[in-house]
């Protein structure tokens, strides 16, 4: 059996809203055998710089700076609603996907509850502003944003979350071939943080997961997993989750109880 798709996007994503689609994306993840998928829609409260987003998004754009609409919650529920009674044997899980959640406690408890809440780290300080880890290498050498992006996962474990997103994030748009052991220190620290505070680590397929990462994660006392193919439309839903299953068996990962629940160590 294929591993549930925790973390998918559909229109009520401010990103996806012209390519997502729910109910499409369900009857896709039916077809391909998936036990659960879970709409984490966007939920950024930091304004930050968006690079490549600035064309696609501009209405959301001002002087550059991105801010990010919140999704339709009636909307989104009703969505959800009908997708669970027509596809009666998909898991439908609700959820959100923050970005930067640590300086948003307030407005964050302030949303109604979920069943999975996916912290992610999109962008870091400049100096003037938050960017995006692309834009910040612009001007800085790539591994310096990259220590600094881990630190930065270190401090965000304050924060209200179970799973935290694409590790790997700044590495979408590494300059060359990315090798973590030149970030081993650093890496095995934000592992261990994410550890002792029993969260999750997602094995996001979007750019998967390089090996020697989930290797760590275990070594570090990680104990469940989940896995994301980040999908924006129906046809990227389950992309990459048999391999990703396979990999995470190989370092004694095993299904749960419930198909829909994070994969423990066994």
């Amino acid at each position: 059996m294929l591993p549930p798709d925790g973390h998918v996007h559909s229109q009520f994503s401010w990103d996806a809203r012209n390519v997502g689609a729910m109910r499409e994306t369900c009857a896709r993840a039916v077809a391909l055998g998936l036990p659960s998928v879970a709409f984490t829609e966007h939920v950024d409260l930091t304004p930050f710089r968006a690079g490549f987003l600035v064309d696609e998004h501009g209405e959301f754009v001002v002087d550059g700076i991105l801010r990010a609409p919140l999704p339709d919650a009636d909307a989104y529920r009703e969505s959800l609603d009908r997708c669970r009674a027509e596809f009666a044997d998909l898991v439908v899980l609700s959820g959100r996907e923050v970005g930067q959640p640590h300086p948003h406690a307030a407005e964050l408890a302030a949303l109604e509850p979920v069943d999975r809440v996916v912290g992610s780290l999109h962008c870091l300080w400049d100096g003037e502003a938050y960017a995006e880890p692309w834009l910040l290498t612009e001007s800085r050498p790539a591994p310096d944003v990259f220590r600094d992006y881990l630190a930065e996962v270190c401090r965000m474990t304050t924060a209200d979350f179970d799973t935290f997103a694409h590790i790997d994030y700044p590495v979408r748009s590494w300059p060359g071939e990315f090798d973590p052991a030149d970030f081993e220190e650093e890496l095995r620290t934000a592992l261990r943080a994410l550890a002792s505070t029993q969260r999750c680590l997602e094995y996001n397929t979007r750019l998967p997961l390089h090996p020697t990462v989930l290797r760590w994660w275990v070594q570090e006392g990680g104990e469940r997993l989940t896995f994301g193919s980040d999908a924006h439309h129906p046809g990227a839903v389950g992309h990459g989750l048999a391999e990703a299953g396979a990999l995470a068996r190989s370092v004694g990962f095993v299904p749960d109880r419930r198909q829909q629940d994070p994969w423990v160590r066994a």
